[in-house]
């Protein structure tokens, strides 16, 4: 069972984002299943590899800026080394210990499981209200349709019968996932196996959560339909 991370300078990141990983791989439900990680470095330019390294990941440099190649690349190397079960998130994502066991204990060839927000203080006076809108718009409980690559986890032959991750920027997993499906694979989507992501305003892949963050927010205050009056949260 391995877990893959793809990284654009996540040097800041990275190491808790391993250590929490890592954390999940000791849970006895596992039964001493070894678990390894393949951190994808692309494009790097600062220690984000060799951070990852150190907290004993495999790496792979790349040079592509396109996370669904990163997520592919690291996929192929973990399948090469006899990998039953794929679980991939992202460097800004913190996962729960019972991440890997939850993912299995589904039961299913593949897993879409939600993702929640700590901390919205890097949008600053934005923060109340896109908070407020994350909590009225987001479906945090099972039977959801969000598709997160900070939270998939896919058998080896689901994977391989969906040809695996397109090489796109962005929207890379709900191409798998829509793969997934018309190969006839069955998915969980549960909100059993947790994740905890970044609200970062800058976004390493275009096109992603950053930017469906930034995005949802300034609608809303263009056409004026936040409330007038936020509920506390």
């Amino acid at each position: 069972m391995l877990g893959v991370v793809p990284a654009h300078n996540e040097a800041d990141q990275i190491g808790e984002c391993l250590r929490r990983i890592q954390q999940c791989a000791g849970n006895p439900r596992l039964h001493g299943e070894t678990v390894e990680l393949a951190v994808v470095a692309d494009a790097c330019t600062d220690a984000t590899a060799l951070l990852a390294a150190k907290a004993g990941a495999l790496t792979l440099d790349i040079k592509a800026r396109n996370v669904g190649l990163a997520r592919a690349m690291g996929a192929d190397l973990l399948l090469a080394r006899g990998a039953r079960w794929l679980a991939f998130t992202d460097a800004d994502a913190l996962v729960s210990r019972d991440w890997l066991a939850e993912q299995l204990a589904l039961d299913a060839d593949a897993v879409c499981g939600t993702v929640g927000v700590d901390d919205w203080t890097p949008h600053g006076e934005h923060a109340d209200l896109l908070c407020w809108h994350f909590g009225v718009t987001y479906t945090d409980s099972d039977h959801h349709r969000h598709i997160h690559g900070a939270n998939v986890g896919v058998s080896a032959a689901a994977y391989a019968r969906a040809g695996g991750f397109q090489h796109l920027a962005c929207s890379e997993d709900v191409a798998l996932i829509a793969a997934l499906e018309a190969s006839g694979a069955q998915i969980a989507w549960s909100a059993r196996p947790r994740v905890s992501t970044s609200a970062r305003r800058i976004a390493r892949a275009p096109g992603g959560f950053a930017d469906a963050l930034m995005e949802a927010v300034a609608d809303r205050l263009r056409t004026g339909t936040f409330p007038a009056v936020l509920p506390a949260t």
